[in-house]
This record gives structure tokens, C-alpha cells and sequence, in this order.
């Protein structure tokens, strides 16, 4: 990683915990030169995401285009969308989504900084997306149907895509990765992977990752444990053969 005066957090899918996440960054503390950037998916499952986007936004935070911004967008974008794919989104979590605004109305501004949303944040040395990208295309040809959705095909390269950047990712939980504990951050070739899955039942931890200072803040959102852990103690390798003994099967 390259020298900074300043600490580089990510923050993982929040999922619309908008009181975990101020927790989380009460406990960060950070400071006016910090820089901070969000993975994408602030929406869905949780009860507050309009909060979440408000802060987000209001406060000029980086984030990444995730895949259930995408749907939404989708959605608001094809005018008449098919019921069947409205129903998939409020049963991906949608439903809170809608529930969390006033007279479940997501206001236009909110739409348009959504819109304007990157699918990639090149850092120089990092690489942000959702969900990684497809290991066959240039960085260029991405789309948001590769950044916004990929999970094996990323996830079981044998080789890192950049030679001289680490990708940091959500989209995926951390524990259905081969060889990968509930709440661990997993760590594969040229990537890590920070979505340890704040909804989930399994889980429920939040995770920010201070890559500056290697240190890991994490927060359940199920019982408001807080910790802070070393990168090298919080996460694991994913085991590829596992991903192999998947094809095979």
C-alpha cells in the first residue's frame, strides 16, 4: 500500500443499519482528512436505508454502484417494469427499502445520486467494486452486470487481475466462501472481501476496514457487540479447492 497522512476506510454492505453504522463510526472516530468509501448495497433488508443513503450522501462519501441499487434503479429506469421482477427486488429486501421513506415515496434526489453512482473506484494501489469483477474482461469493458453481480468466477481466480492493486469487494458474505468463518474478512488472490454479512442471521456483523493502519472495526448488529481487530487475525484465505470441488460436483 502506498504512504498516506490520512486513514482509507471501506465499509462494507450496510444493508440500511443506519444505527449500527453510526456506532461503527463512532467507534472509527474519524477525522476530517479521512478518507471514507462505501462498497455499495446501502439499501434493502435493513429498516433504515433511507437514512443510510441520506447520510451517505449528504455527507459526499465515495460508493460503488451495488447490485441492489442496481435492481432498484432497473426498476425506476424501464418505466413499466414486469411485476415479476418488481417482486424479486421487494423480496430481496426491497420492502424495507420502500417502508423506510415517508409515504414509501423515494424522493428524486435520492434517485439521482444513485444514478451517478461509479461501478469501480480506482485508488491508484485499490481497486473498489461491489462484487469483484469478471477475471476474462479488461477493466474497461466492465459493466455493472460484471461489477454489480459476479461472485465465483472472481472469486476462484488463481491469479490476482492487477499486478499492482488489491480489489476490495462486498456483494458476497464472507462465510459461504470456502474455508471462511461467520464475521471473518475473506481474503483471496489480489482481493479481499469485507461483506461479512450484517443481515444475516448467521452473522450479523458490519465490518469497516481501515486498510491504512491494516485494522479491522466490526459491529453485530443483532447484539451491538463492538470489537477491533488486526487484518491479519480477522481474516482467512479462501480455500480454492473448495470452489473446484463445487464444479466438479
Amino acid at each position: 500500500m502506498s504512504a498516506t497522512s490520512y486513514r482509507r476506510i471501506i465499509i462494507g454492505d450496510v444493508h440500511g443499519h443506519y444505527e449500527s453504522l453510526m456506532t461503527l463510526l463512532d467507534a472509527i472516530a474519524p477525522i476530517s482528512d479521512d478518507k471514507i468509501y462505501f462498497l455499495g448495497d446501502l439499501i434493502d433488508r435493513g429498516p433504515q436505508s433511507s437514512q443510510v443513503v441520506d447520510f451517505v450522501k449528504n455527507n459526499h462519501y465515495e460508493c460503488v454502484l451495488g447490485n441492489h441499487e442496481h435492481m432498484l434503479l432497473n426498476i425506476l429506469t424501464s418505466g413499466q417494469a414486469p411485476t415479476s421482477i418488481v417482486q424479486a427486488w421487494l423480496c430481496s429486501g426491497g420492502q424495507a427499502t420502500v417502508a423506510s421513506y415517508k409515504q414509501a415515496t423515494i424522493p428524486e434526489d435520492h434517485v439521482e445520486w444513485l444514478r451517478a453512482l461509479p461501478i469501480y473506484i480506482d485508488l491508484g494501489d485499490i481497486l473498489l467494486a461491489h462484487a469483484g469483477v469478471d477475471p476474462s474482461i479488461p477493466l474497461v469493458e466492465q459493466t455493472a452486470d460484471q461489477m454489480c453481480w459476479v461472485r465465483d468466477k472472481f472469486h476462484s481466480i488463481d491469479e490476482p487481475y492487477f499486478a499492482d492493486k488489491l480489489i476490495i469487494v462486498g456483494h458476497t458474505i464472507t462465510f459461504t466462501l470456502p474455508g471462511i468463518l461467520p464475521g471473518q474478512i475473506a481474503q483471496g488472490k489480489g482481493w479481499l472481501d469485507i461483506d461479512t454479512g450484517a443481515y444475516h442471521p448467521r452473522s450479523g456483523w458490519l465490518t469497516a476496514l481501515d486498510i491504512t493502519n491494516q485494522l479491522v472495526y466490526q459491529i453485530n448488529v443483532l447484539d451491538k457487540c463492538l470489537r477491533t481487530l488486526p487484518l491479519e487475525e480477522a481474516s482467512a484465505i479462501v480455500n480454492l479447492e473448495g470452489f473446484r470441488v463445487k464444479v466438479r460436483g
